[in-house]
């Protein structure tokens, strides 16, 4: 009896709507990193359309705004952010535009102009944009934040891969990597897949003792240029 009501109440589990993942889930920064490109791929139940996000760990950052003052440029106004992505990039197989509404897109924080960038000081509308542009430039100026969307390619109606590239300068920590189901401009399915992003072997340890003994690694690299310049100095002396 107990095996028939467990049967009646049993229901099949529902197939997954969307499988993805990474072909790393480390990026290893060593000594002579120049960057690299981790490829994500993945499988849909049903048509659709699919929306990549790629975010790095959240940061504040202070945007200055230079003013011209008795012939001199200098800082007049700050605004501080906070949950800023040290990294931001995303892709999709139509525009972004063509694929959600601005509400939808907002929610799910898909696009730039839809991530959640949180002033810490209360100051008007316009002021923020405007600040906050000027964060988005500088971002990509440092290659960090991705200046068009990238290309998410189907390979028949269910499978897809898109790749994802990674500048020298990617900021070390744990990243996400989300990935949406569209349909009918709506999210019917989201798969979240992490990424670190680490320093290693002798890079790392200087990291570490940097992080740890900031003093003293300060230090000695002021009397490694103090000794690099008195050791230039002899050599073009004898010469």
């Amino acid at each position: 009896m107990a095996v028939l009501a467990l049967l009646a109440t049993w229901t099949p589990v529902r197939a997954q709507t969307l499988v993805a993942d990474l072909s790393s889930h480390l990026i290893a920064i060593t000594t002579g990193f120049t960057g690299t490109d981790v490829v994500l791929f993945g499988a849909i139940d049903q048509p659709g359309d699919v929306a990549v996000v790629i975010e790095g760990p959240e940061t504040s950052q202070t945007v200055r705004r230079k003013d011209r003052m008795a012939g001199i440029w200098i800082n007049n106004e700050t605004l501080k952010f906070s949950h800023v992505p040290g990294f931001y990039g995303v892709a999709s197989n139509k525009p972004l535009d063509a694929l959600l509404p601005p509400a939808v897109a907002q929610r799910h924080e898909i696009g730039l102009d839809h991530v959640r960038m949180l002033p810490r000081a209360d100051v008007d509308a316009a002021t923020v944009t405007e600040f906050r542009a000027a964060l988005i430039r500088n971002k990509q100026r440092e290659g960090l934040y991705g200046t068009e969307v990238g290309e998410v390619v189907f390979l028949g109606q269910r499978l897809f891969r898109t790749s994802i590239s990674f500048p020298a300068n990617v900021p070390i920590g744990l990243y996400t990597v989300s990935v949406y189901l569209i349909r009918d401009q709506d999210v019917v399915g989201a798969q979240t897949t992490p990424l670190a992003v680490s320093k290693i072997g002798f890079s790392a340890d200087i990291f570490d003792f940097a992080q740890h003994n900031g003093l003293v690694y300060g230090l000695l690299g002021v009397l490694l240029a103090v000794g690099a310049g008195w050791l230039a100095g002899s050599v073009f002396r004898k010469g």
